[in-house]
């Protein structure tokens, strides 16, 4: 039985970040019960070298600080990921700066990459065992003038430690952060960063997080990038500074990104987009508006191996996992796809990539 329904009213009454904070001591404290392991061979899929029992992970943002990454996987994730984390620790942008949207399913948030920084955060992932697929997601400090440093730092210090590292160049919340999705800037940065990975003689899969919110020019150059292997995938996509027309929450004009169902159709139009340029080559990861399973196979139809979520997570709870994970095998099984990575990319079959 969810019993998240019930207790969602009491949940509305605390501020948003007071109760994802309550959330994650609850889930380290083990007051969170697990559902019963659902294994399905149509959900298991393998990326990258990994083997991911289901598709359906969680996004960055969650567990900033890796307190919760098993917690988070006995939830019925099929992979998590922690962070963003920078090299130094910061507390991140003043609050409030985080503010749901109950009447449009969404999230705004401002929160300026706040989280321990790596030296903790290291601590915790070495202190766990190897068991699940967890991916540590990079940033920058705010006051940082060379970005790639801090990302070079950031994989020094994880490599050994995550399954996959993620470089992350699309918060909106970091002053000139998105500047370098450029193909100048980024074919720079990327170089650094794989050429630092290199070095410490790991290779976990090197992903890069972009925007929604970019010009067809900018989403060209960036397959052009990705296509040259400097990374082994994309995550599509970050939160969007765009306020679609419809918002009717009293937040609606908040800065900050803005993330959960108003941002699926963006998302998933540049995710259609990024597949059918690096055409079908670079395995790319789904994210934005996820709600159900319905919305978790339309991202994988439109060319992602793997998913995320975690907007939704507010308004449904932890339950959604498996939820999502059980229809998302009925659906595959109705359009007699036997295992999900046949169904990646289906909608593009009928037409040249």
């Amino acid at each position: 039985m969810d019993l998240y329904p019930l207790i969602f009213p009491l949940i509305r009454r605390f501020r948003p970040e007071t109760a994802h904070g309550l959330a994650v001591r609850a889930l380290a404290a083990g007051l969170v019960p697990a559902p019963r392991p659902m294994a399905h061979a149509a959900l298991e899929t393998m990326v990258w070298g990994l083997r991911f029992p289901n598709p359906v992970g969680l996004a960055a943002g969650f567990d900033k600080n890796a307190e919760v990454p098993d917690a988070m996987l006995a939830q019925g994730f099929g992979f998590v990921e922690i962070g963003s984390v920078t090299p130094k620790p910061q507390p991140g942008n003043p609050r409030p700066r985080l503010f749901r949207l109950l009447e449009d399913q969404a999230v705004i948030n401002r929160m300026g990459f706040n989280n321990d920084g790596l030296d903790a955060v290291a601590a915790r992932l070495g202190k766990r065992a190897r068991r699940g697929i967890v991916g540590a997601n990079l940033g920058k400090n705010k006051t940082t003038e060379d970005a790639a440093a801090d990302y070079e730092l950031g994989v020094a210090a994880l490599a050994g430690l995550a399954d996959y590292l993620v470089v992350n160049v699309s918060s909106p919340n970091t002053p000139g952060l998105r500047a370098l999705q450029g193909r100048g800037a980024l074919e720079a940065l990327l170089g650094r960063v794989r050429g630092a990975l290199n070095a410490t003689g790991f290779h976990p899969p090197l992903l890069l997080k972009i925007a929604p919110d970019l010009t067809s020019e900018d989403l060209h150059d960036i397959a052009e990038v990705a296509m040259t292997r400097v990374v082994d995938g994309l995550i599509v996509s970050n939160t969007t500074i765009a306020r679609p027309a419809g918002l009717v929450s009293r937040h609606g004009g908040e800065t900050g990104g803005l993330s959960g169902a108003p941002l699926f159709e963006p998302s998933t139009a540049v995710l259609r987009q990024m597949y059918r340029l690096t055409r079908g080559a670079v395995p790319l990861v789904g994210v934005g508006g996820i709600a159900s399973a319905q919305d978790a196979y339309a991202k994988i139809r439109a060319g992602a191996s793997l998913v995320q979520l975690y907007s939704a997570l507010v308004y449904q709870g932890p339950g959604l996992v498996r939820r999502i994970n059980q229809d998302l095998a009925r659906l595959l099984a109705k359009d007699g796809f036997v295992h999900a990575a046949q169904a990646v990319g289906a909608d593009h079959r009928s037409s040249s990539l």
